[in-house]
Order: C-alpha cells, then sequence, then structure tokens
C-alpha cells in the first residue's frame, strides 16, 4: 500500500528533492559547496522576501528559535511571549532557559492572540521582545504578524517570530512588517528534507546581538554564522545532502513562483475548511484566522482518535496528525503543505468521508469531495 503523509511535517519530498540527497559526497570547505550555499542563501532570501542576513543551521526549527533567545537576549532581560498552542508556548520555556523572564501572554487554544493584549504587556513590562509563533500549527491558527510586528517597533522591542510552518507556504513580509529574527525550518512548506533551520536577522537585530556580551551560545550564536557569510561557509560542519536537497527545493520553489505557491496552499485550506463543513465536522480554529498550511478539525462527538486517524492509517495507509497536549485525542489535523497538490488533497478527503461514516458519524458520502472540488474548480 501507497503510503501518504499529510502532516505539518515532515512532508513529502519530490523526486528531484529525493534524487539530490544521492548525491555524491563534496567537501563543505570547498568553492564548489560555497556556491551551492550562496544559491541557497540567495533563495531563502526570495522565499523569506527580505534583504537580510538568511543564516542556515544544521538542526531542526527549534535550533534556530533557542539561536534566536541565545543570541539576542541577555540574562534577566523580559521578553513578551504570546502563546495559543504548544509551540507559541515554547518560547518562554526557551526564555527562562537561558536565564531570561518570560511575559506570556495567553491566548485561548484555536483563537488568534488579542493584540491590546500585547500592548497592554508592553506597557506593563520592561521587555526588551516579543516573540509570535506566526502559523500555530498544533491548533491551525494563524495571527497576524504585522499587527504584533507594529507593537514592537512602537515599543522599541525586537520582534521575533517563528515562520517554522509559513515561510514558503504564506506571505510572510519579512521587511515590510519589520521582523528582526524570523526562523524557518526545511521539513514544511518549504518541502526539503528535515535537519536544517534557518533565521533572518535584520540590522537592529545584529546591534542587539553585539551588545550581548553575555551570550550563552556556542554552536547555536548567531553572530558566528554571520562572521562565515563573509567566507562563503559555515562555522561547523553543515548536513551536506541537506544543502542538496534544500537547494533544489528552493528552486522548484521559484520555478512554481512564490506568489502561485502561496495561493496555492491558500486554496487548499479553503477546500479543506469547506469539505469540514460539508462532512457535518466542526473547525477547530476560528475560521477567520486560519492557518493555510493546517487545518484542525474537531474530532465528531461519540467518535475516538483511533476512528479517524486510526482507520486512515490502517486502511488507506494515510497519515494524519493528532491533537497535542491539551487537545490531544480532540482534534486531528489535515497539514496540506509542501508539495500536495488538489488531486491529492481530493483522495484524502474521500477517504476521510468513508472511514467516518463506518465510524457511524452522520454524513453524506461525497458531499465533502464536492465542496472542495468547488472550491478548486473556481
Amino acid at each position: 500500500m501507497k503510503k501518504r503523509i499529510l502532516i505539518p511535517g515532515p512532508v513529502e519530498l519530490s523526486p528531484e528533492v529525493r534524487a539530490a540527497l544521492s548525491r555524491p559526497m563534496m567537501g563543505h570547505r570547498t568553492p564548489d559547496f560555497s556556491a551551492i550555499l550562496e544559491e541557497c542563501w540567495e533563495g531563502l532570501r526570495y522565499v523569506y522576501q527580505t534583504e537580510n542576513d538568511v543564516l542556515i543551521i544544521t538542526g531542526s526549527g527549534t535550533a534556530a528559535m533557542d539561536a534566536a533567545i541565545a543570541s539576542a537576549i541577555k540574562e534577566g532581560d523580559e521578553v513578551i511571549c504570546i502563546g495559543g498552542g504548544k509551540f507559541g508556548e515554547r518560547f518562554p520555556k526557551i526564555v527562562k532557559a537561558y536565564g531570561g523572564v518570560p511575559v506570556e501572554v495567553n491566548v485561548q487554544w484555536g483563537r488568534a492572540v488579542d493584540p491590546s493584549l500585547v500592548e497592554k504587556a508592553a506597557s506593563e513590562s520592561d521587555a526588551v521582545a516579543i516573540t509570535l509563533t506566526h502559523n500555530e500549527t498544533s491548533t491551525g491558527v494563524l495571527h497576524d504578524a504585522s499587527e504584533i510586528a507594529g507593537i514592537a517597533r512602537e515599543n522599541d522591542m525586537l520582534f521575533i517570530m517563528d515562520g517554522i510552518t509559513s515561510i514558503g507556504g504564506d506571505d510572510v513580509r519579512t521587511d515590510e512588517w519589520g521582523v528582526d529574527i524570523c526562523v524557518a525550518g526545511s521539513q514544511k512548506c518549504l518541502g526539503a528534507p528535515p535537519g536544517l533551520s534557518f533565521a533572518s536577522v535584520s540590522e537592529k537585530a545584529w546591534q542587539a546581538i553585539e551588545e550581548n556580551s553575555g551570550r550563552r551560545g556556542f554552536y547555536l550564536d548567531l553572530s558566528a554564522y554571520r562572521k562565515s557569510l563573509g567566507k562563503r561557509t559555515t562555522p561547523f560542519t553543515p548536513a551536506v545532502p541537506l544543502i542538496y536537497g534544500l537547494k533544489t527545493a528552493l528552486d522548484e520553489i521559484r520555478s512554481e513562483g512564490l506568489e502561485n505557491r502561496i495561493e496555492r496552499h491558500r486554496l487548499l485550506a479553503r477546500a479543506t475548511r469547506e469539505a469540514a463543513k460539508a462532512m457535518n465536522l466542526e473547525l477547530f480554529a476560528e475560521e477567520s484566522h486560519a492557518s493555510n498550511t493546517v487545518t484542525a478539525i474537531k474530532i465528531p462527538e461519540g467518535l475516538e482518535d483511533k476512528d479517524v486517524r486510526g482507520r486512515l492509517k490502517d486502511e488507506y495507509g494515510i497519515l494524519l496528525a493528532g491533537g497535542q497536549d491539551a487537545v490531544k485525542g480532540r482534534i486531528f489535523r489535515i497539514g496540506h503543505m509542501g508539495n500536495v497538490d488538489s488531486v491529492e488533497l481530493l483522495g484524502v478527503l474521500s477517504a476521510l468521508e468513508m472511514v467516518l461514516r463506518k465510524a457511524g458519524h452522520d454524513l453524506r458520502l461525497g458531499e465533502g469531495v464536492r465542496a472542495a472540488q468547488e472550491v478548486l474548480s473556481r
């Protein structure tokens, strides 16, 4: 049985990216490899929509989050951390690990942050930065990053954004919004293998990093990566095959066109939401702030996770994501990021209808697929 992965990363790789991973090994300090790195840096600036430096780190997206805090935040610094999901709530843990003081803005899971709460936290604290997970895949919520960036700018704070599941799949205007440090991961919307993360750094952020003489990082010290940029290399041995795959994935994004790629993700998201509603399912996230790269759906009352995700995996070889932490067993999530296309999505939705029907859920077969087709055919 052919297996299909529609989770919020890692995503399926294109045949070209898989082939790139098998290229012969290359010395990572050679001019040939430097040329590949330069193409990657340029491709990353394209998807980030930035003129800033974009650094490549061998490590997961959390490594880049860690690097951002370790490099820019001093011990004792207050940092406003916006919650609302498993990954937004990871930032305060990192801040604490480096001796910072998180000022947490609590957000109900499934809802977007209220900017007035962030403004209140800014006025009542001595925070030097604001952190935000732009696209919260644990809940399927997309926050308004531009508004939060404006609050940071008005209060002369750094804006540190987790764009791990929005970069390459949604409109992220790093420079226009004023994101000082924006982190991303390879295995999400970029359609590359897991194991690499990235951080774009503004001049304002570089100044803060240079002033942070008490940096506690070594491998994740962003200033070391900036120093290596001038030498067309990385400070430590990179994952060479993953760089091959990244370059190919970035080439594919350029070929598709960033605007076209973003619109494809949005179209698939709308089709998924309309299909879910037509299947008599309830969306978990507010639709006005729904993610364009993953859709979170409530498990119908009377059913369990095994009745939905379990049956899909066992009977059709389809892997969807479950709920995490506070919503474990209450929701399931369909990842429509990276290389997912309309034909693949329609097949998954059809299988979902059948397993729901077998589990006793009240729906009319074909209604969900038809609703998705209506969106996709416009």
